[in-house]
């Protein structure tokens, strides 16, 4: 029989013209069952009416139920992120931290002036800091309840405060490459995986050719394989574009190992490469 629906040669099927096929009328009883179901267009008893060829057949097409229990499914997981999302701004400290309520220390940065902050939350967030806070029998406690990060600046300090109350990053501190990557330093230093985490996501999402030797750089002093890797594949595929910049030369006089790292990264690229033709050029003359 000639579909008028799904038939590839509509122009010349014979009439009538209105005739379709099975497949594609079990399909629309479905589209109908189930969009009946979502406008609850129902008996009571479970039971869709949806024409009067549903009411001769007496049950739903087994694609509706498929199709609803995968409608079900996406509504059950929509309300899970509803209520996730409720429950972290429930948990959300910023406001604690915003508002200095009961905090007991001050955290200095290396410019500017002190955060009030709370002992509890930092060592709950990082065992370093936890290691910093508490006393025992080699040390004390942190004198005149203060203590120093002198290697962030103010705003550098208060991102990190941030992202320790609230799991993510301020939207100042992503738009900052600079703060990226002093924020990943001292996610390193601190011990906090999270925020490593984070701080290595936005910063291979902005890796291109006119920042890869900051990034470079910042891995070597991280130790991150990860953006090592990244951060090499993007100055040897861009060589000639990164090595003959005038940052290229301020970074050979502070990092001459990562210098020689890059040369040999280069050339071995290029050995690949003509090791590659010559393999193709056999094929090629035969």
């Amino acid at each position: 029989m000639d579909c008028c629906i799904c038939s590839p040669m509509v122009s010349v099927y014979r009439p009538p013209r209105n005739t379709i096929c099975a497949s594609c009328y079990q399909g629309a009883r479905s589209m109908i069952a189930f969009l009946n179901e979502l406008d609850g267009d129902g008996n009571g008893d479970g039971v869709v009416i949806c024409s009067s060829a549903d009411a001769y057949h007496g049950s739903k097409p087994m694609a509706t139920k498929g199709i609803l229990h995968a409608f079900k499914r996406m509504k059950e997981m929509e309300e899970k992120e509803k209520e996730m999302k409720e429950k972290m701004s429930f948990l959300d400290g910023l406001a604690a931290l915003r508002e200095g309520i009961h905090t007991d220390i001050l955290v200095k940065p290396g410019s500017g002036p002190p955060i009030p902050a709370h002992r509890a939350l930092l060592a709950a967030k990082s065992e370093i800091f936890k290691t910093m806070l508490l006393s025992d029998d080699c040390k004390a406690a942190p004198t005149e309840d203060t203590i120093s990060l002198v290697e962030l600046s103010h705003d550098e300090l208060k991102y990190l405060l941030e992202f320790l109350y609230s799991g993510s990053l301020p939207a100042a501190a992503a738009e900052k490459q600079a703060c990226a990557y002093s924020l990943l330093i001292a996610s390193d230093k601190y011990d906090i995986p999270f925020l490593r985490k984070q701080c290595e996501k936005r910063i291979l999402a902005a890796l291109q050719p006119s920042n890869a030797l900051d990034v470079l750089e910042v891995s070597e002093v991280c130790s991150n394989a990860q953006l090592k890797e990244e951060a090499m594949d993007v100055i040897v595929k861009h060589a000639e574009d990164v090595v003959f910049s005038a940052r290229y030369e301020e970074f050979a006089r502070k990092n001459s190992h990562l210098c020689v790292e890059i040369t040999r990264a280069f050339l071995s690229k290029m050995t690949a490469e003509k090791a590659e033709r010559r393999a193709m050029s056999p094929c090629e003359t035969s």
